[in-house]
Order: structure tokens, then C-alpha cells, then sequence
């Protein structure tokens, strides 16, 4: 018994798993086409069954007054119970079965009327298929051999009793015409419908079509690798909100936006990645030559002076040993500087004047720098109070003035500002009027061991820095929150710092700086 249970359930599924195999075209149309079927099914039943019962009622209003009559001629013959001859009196349709009954409810006599003929005695086996009425009044249906099926009632009347009939087949061959007519009506019904439903179907599922077209096309796409592409949208006509195909649409469209930023986002990552991995290389091996070249030097003087001091003078070797010493722990401290800045490291914090800062700047740089005309410029609406770490400031404002002095040529102005409005910013300026920086090196010259070409001419023949004087500059001006900008063309380079100003409030005794300029 569970093996059978288990042999059914496994049919069922089996069976569902075909249907649900098929296309949603396909098992629309099965569900619609069986829901049609059903429903004619339905609905010839009910009219087979109301037209057989209204068919019936008539009948057995025939066969009720056939009874009537026949008890009438029979009652007229009392003593006579084998009498049929009532059934020769007009009325009696052809084919009306009559009959006497004795007390007990016994066949004494019965006939069938005939066509235009006397009426003829039934058998012995076709009384025998109409034993068991009772004289009630009820209607039964008998079929009597070789007379076929009859609708028959006994009434009984002071001890009369007669059985009375009359023959269905016109109600049966009505009936059955019915559901001949019926069903030849369902079928062209069925065939119509099911013709326009799969038109419909196919027609409404068109746009979902295209949808899933799409999807396709989309999953097709080589998304994995290579390049970002437009992929394939679903048109708009198929995005219409107010039906279900056209929410799909729109969904596969939001997903496919989704997936090209996914997309774009990630070859931006990898393409940044790519010139990451790059800078990284070259930032390693510009460090790794600029810490040989002292190196170098370090170690041959070394050797000069252990094969002897004829060759050189130890006071001068010991100087240049000094000197690139200096050097190379001035770019390690500069390396440091960046990892430390990279890493997020956090700087002092307190408040800091720039416009004095500045100023020391301007004139350490006077110092060094002799031969260029110096100028510093305040604009003051406030106090040019920033918070931060003095001493990277500091470096960030030196550092920006010894790239316009070397870079520039001896007798070059350059020109230092400071621009404080309350409650917004300080702004710091370093303007020369020098060459220019080539348009070429503009884009990366806050990269790391970027060098200024010969038409940025070093001052006095000196030897440049090491390239990490603006990106030191970068990071402590990102460190602190603010940015920093360059714009040169030939005659005019300025470099420009801005950072968030400190929430101090100017007192009201104290009164502000408009636009000064003095040479340092």
C-alpha cells in the first residue's frame, strides 16, 4: 500500500514537473483551454438536464392524463377485469401502454395501442418488466422488451386499478439531438476560443518576449573581463509601469544601470590600481637612485680615503661625506614624512597665525635666495588663525618657496600672499613671474620625484631637490584638511593653499589688515 501511495506521488510530480517544464505561453493556453472546457461542460450539463426535466414534467402530464382515462373506460367496466377495450376509444396516442390490475397489484391484462391498428397483447416477458408499480400515482421508468422505454403509472379508483404508459423515445431522441447540437457547438466554441485565446496570449506575452530577449543578449555579454560596454536595454515601450512585462522591464533596466556603474566603478578601481602599481614602481625606483647617488659618493670617498690621504684632501672629503650624508637623511626623513602622512598618521594640533608664519617663510627664503626680489602681501578681514601643526605648515610654505626660487631665474619677483575671510578660509599664495612650468609636467607635478625640465632654470646652476618638495607640500595640506592648486603660464606660476579657518572671533578693539604689500 505505501509502495503504490508512493508510486502515485511520484506521477504527480513527475506530471508536474512536465507542465512546469513548458513555456508560460503553452500552460496559459492548457489553463484557459481546460477552464473553457469545463465550463461548457458545465454548462451543456445544466441545459441537457433542465431540458430532459422540462421534457419529463410534459411527459409524465401526458401519462397522468392517459391514466385518467384509461381508469375512466375502465371503471365503466367493472365486472369485466381482463377488459381492455377502453383503449380502442379515441385519445390514445400510438404506442400508450395500458393495463388492469387485479387487488394484489397482478397483470390480469395489458396491450399496447398500435398504428392504425387494434391494440395488441403484451407477452408474458414484457408483463414481467412492468410488475412491482404501486398504485400511488408516482411515475417510473421501465423498459419493456421490444417495446422499449416507457414512463408508467398505476392509479387505483374504488378498486380499479389501472397501470397506464406512454413510450420516451422522442423525449430520449430530443435529448439526444441536444447533445449532439451541444456538442458540436462546444467543439466549434472550444476550437474559436481557443484560436483567439492563443492570438491573445501571444500578443500580451510579446513585450515579455523582448524582456527576456534582452536578458539574454545582457547575459551574454562578456561582464568578467575587458572593457566597459553599453549594454542592451529593454525599449521603452516595453517599460510601461501600469503592466507586469513592463515592471519587468523596468527592473531589468534599473539592474543593468546597477551593473554597468558595478562595472565602471570597478574598471575605475583596477585602472586606478594599474597607475597605483605604477606610481609604486617608479616612486620606488626614483627612491632607490636618489638614495644611491649619496650612497655612492659616501662610499668612493670613503675609499679615497683609505687608499690614502695624497689624493685628497681629508678636510674636503670629510665635507662631502657630511654633505651627502645630509642629503640622503634629508630624503629619508622626506620618505618617512609621506608614509606617515599616508598612513593617516595624526599631526599636532593648535592654532596657528599664518600670515606670521608666512612671513618667517618669506624671509628664511630672502636669506637663501639673494638674488630674487621678495614680496609679501596680506589681505586681512580676520585673523588668519588656522588649526594644525606649526611645523609642517611651516614646510609646506618653505617648500613652495624654495621650488620658486630654484626654478626661477636670479632677478625673478616673487610674491607671497595671505587671504583671511571670517568664518570661511585662509588662503596662501606664492606667485612668480617666472618661465613657466611646461605644460607637459603641469599635470603630475604634485607626483612624487616629479623634476622640473631646463625651461624651469635652476638658480644659480644649482642642483635641484629631490622631487618630493610639492607632494610633502600635498599631503600636509590634505593632512590638514584643505587643498592646494598650481596654474603657470609663461611670465605668471602661482601656487595657491587653502585651508579652513579656526572658529576664533575678532575682538572689537582689534582692527584689521587691508591689502598691505611690502617688499621683504
Amino acid at each position: 500500500m505505501n509502495l503504490l501511495t508512493r508510486n502515485r506521488d511520484r506521477d504527480g510530480e513527475s506530471n508536474r514537473g512536465r507542465l512546469q517544464s513548458r513555456s508560460l505561453r503553452t500552460r496559459l493556453l492548457l489553463f484557459i483551454s481546460a477552464t473553457l472546457v469545463v465550463v461548457c461542460a458545465a454548462m451543456s450539463l445544466t441545459t441537457v438536464l433542465v431540458q430532459r426535466a422540462y421534457l419529463l414534467g410534459n411527459l409524465d402530464d401526458r401519462v397522468g392524463n392517459a391514466a385518467q382515462r384509461s381508469l375512466g373506460g375502465a371503471e365503466l367496466r367493472p365486472g369485466f377485469d381482463d377488459d381492455l377495450g377502453f383503449l380502442s376509444e379515441n385519445g390514445h396516442a400510438a404506442g400508450t401502454l395500458a393495463a388492469r390490475l387485479d387487488d394484489k397489484g397482478a397483470i390480469i391484462a395489458a396491450a399496447v395501442v398500435g398504428q392504425d391498428a387494434p391494440p395488441q397483447n403484451l407477452t408474458t416477458v414484457q408483463r414481467a418488466a412492468l410488475k412491482g408499480i404501486t398504485a400511488d400515482g408516482a411515475k417510473h421508468t421501465r423498459t419493456v422488451p421490444g417495446l422499449g422505454t416507457y414512463r408508467i403509472t398505476v392509479l387505483d379508483d374504488n378498486g380499479v386499478r389501472v397501470l397506464a404508459g406512454l413510450p420516451m423515445d422522442d423525449v430520449q431522441d430530443m435529448i439526444r439531438g441536444l447533445v449532439v447540437v451541444e456538442a458540436a457547438v462546444a467543439l466549434a466554441g472550444l476550437t474559436v476560443a481557443g484560436c483567439l485565446c492563443a492570438v491573445v496570449i501571444r500578443r500580451q506575452l510579446r513585450p515579455l518576449g523582448r524582456v527576456a530577449a534582452t536578458a539574454v543578449e545582457v547575459s551574454r555579454s562578456q561582464l568578467g573581463h575587458g572593457e566597459v560596454t553599453a549594454l542592451t536595454r529593454v525599449p521603452e515601450r516595453d517599460t510601461d509601469p501600469g503592466s507586469e512585462a513592463g515592471q519587468v522591464g523596468a527592473a531589468l533596466n534599473r539592474m543593468i544601470d546597477h551593473v554597468e556603474s558595478s562595472l565602471a566603478e570597478r574598471q575605475r578601481s583596477e585602472e586606478q590600481m594599474r597607475r597605483s602599481e605604477e606610481r609604486m614602481r617608479r616612486f620606488l625606483a626614483d627612491a632607490s637612485h636618489e638614495l644611491r647617488t649619496p650612497l655612492a659618493s659616501i662610499a668612493g670617498y670613503a675609499e679615497l680615503m683609505n687608499r690614502g690621504t695624497d689624493r685628497i684632501e681629508s678636510g674636503l672629503a670629510w665635507r662631502r661625506v657630511t654633505a651627502e650624508s645630509a642629503r640622503m637623511t634629508g630624503l629619508v626623513e622626506d620618505l618617512l614624512l609621506l608614509a606617515r602622512l599616508d598612513e593617516g598618521r595624526p599631526l599636532q594640533s593648535a592654532e596657528v597665525d599664518l600670515a606670521a608664519l608666512l612671513a618667517e617663510a618669506v624671509w628664511d627664503a630672502r636669506a637663501a635666495g639673494t638674488g630674487h626680489e621678495w614680496q609679501l602681501q596680506l589681505s586681512l578681514d580676520a585673523p588668519a588663525l588656522v588649526v594644525g601643526d606649526e611645523a609642517r605648515l611651516h614646510q609646506v610654505l618653505a617648500n613652495l618657496l624654495a621650488n620658486a626660487r630654484m626654478h626661477t631665474p636670479v632677478g625673478t619677483t616673487v610674491t607671497a600672499s595671505v587671504e583671511a575671510t571670517a568664518g570661511h578660509s585662509v588662503v596662501v599664495r606664492v606667485r612668480d613671474d617666472g618661465p613657466g612650468i611646461p605644460p607637459a609636467l603641469l599635470p603630475t607635478v604634485f607626483e612624487r620625484f616629479t623634476r622640473a625640465d631646463a625651461s624651469r632654470t635652476r638658480a644659480g646652476g644649482k642642483e635641484g631637490g629631490s622631487g618630493l618638495g610639492l607632494a610633502i607640500a600635498t599631503a600636509i595640506t590634505g593632512a590638514h584638511g584643505g587643498r592646494i592648486d598650481v596654474t603657470s603660464v609663461p611670465g605668471r606660476t602661482e601656487f595657491t593653499i587653502e585651508l579652513p579657518a579656526a572658529a576664533t572671533e575678532l575682538p572689537p578693539a582689534e582692527t584689521a589688515l587691508h591689502a598691505r604689500t611690502a617688499p621683504v
